[in-house]
Parts: structure tokens; C-alpha cells; sequence
């Protein structure tokens, strides 16, 4: 639960300049347009040590309810969707993510994998102080 109005926590969550601010993996990110389904958003982290590109298109937008993605580069291709809901006091913010491992990589890189999902889940708490604190941009 995040005290600030629903527009304004789904604004920050869809404005990922705001990202490097609560996603410390983020190395480089930048969005080729406005938010839409369809849009795609240029994305490197960090895992492990390693940059790796993690660009991924915009599978759902709907406004001050939904936000949905798919990476579409790099070694795993995550799924994830930000659900918004009004609730008294504030927002109401969940992720769920998902990524199918097969084969080999989820011999070696299953752990990996879900470590850095875990991680991605907890940055959330990192964006409720920041809009708490009114630091978005």
C-alpha cells in the first residue's frame, strides 16, 4: 500500500525514468515512444556482476489499473504485471512475475533467475518511499 492517489503511483510505475530510482539493477533504460501496448523499452541491468540486455515490450496499459510487460531480450524472457487499485489512503501495488526456464538454463540459471525476480518484488518497497517521500519525477 503506497499513500499517494492511484494516478500518481501509476504514472511513476510507467515512467521509466523513474526506474534506476527503485530498480537498482538498472543500468541504461530508455522508452522508443510514449506508453502504449506495443511500446518497446530499451533496458540493461546488472545480474551477477554482468550487464545484460533486458528490453521488453508493453502488453497491457490500462490506466491507473494495469501495467504488463515481456522481455524480449536477453538470456531469460520474463513476464511481469503492476496491478493498481484504489484503495482508502492510498494505492494498492502488486507484481507478479513469471519466467519459464527450460533445458540447460534452468539447470544453471534457475536460482539466478528466481533471486533476481525476488529482488525485482522487494524493489517495490524502495518506489513506496520514494512516492511517499514525493521524489518521482
Amino acid at each position: 500500500m503506497i499513500r499517494r492517489p492511484v494516478s500518481a503511483v501509476f504514472a511513476f510505475f510507467t515512467d521509466h525514468d523513474n526506474d534506476p530510482q527503485w530498480r537498482p539493477v538498472v543500468q541504461e533504460i530508455r522508452a522508443e515512444g510514449p506508453p502504449a501496448v506495443g511500446a518497446r523499452v530499451h533496458q540493461v541491468i546488472k545480474v551477477g556482476g554482468r550487464t545484460v540486455p533486458a528490453d521488453f515490450e508493453i502488453t497491457e496499459y490500462d490506466r491507473n489499473e494495469a501495467y504488463a510487460f515481456r522481455v524480449v531480450t536477453g538470456p531469460v524472457r520474463p513476464e511481469g504485471t503492476f496491478t493498481f487499485a484504489e484503495v482508502p489512503g492510498g494505492t494498492e501495488v502488486s507484481l507478479t512475475l513469471r519466467a519459464e526456464i527450460g533445458g540447460l538454463k534452468k539447470l544453471f540459471m534457475s536460482g539466478a533467475v528466481q533471486k533476481s525476480m525476488d529482488s525485482e518484488v522487494a524493489n517495490l518497497d524502495r518506489a513506496k518511499q520514494l512516492l511517499e517521500a514525493g521524489a518521482q519525477r
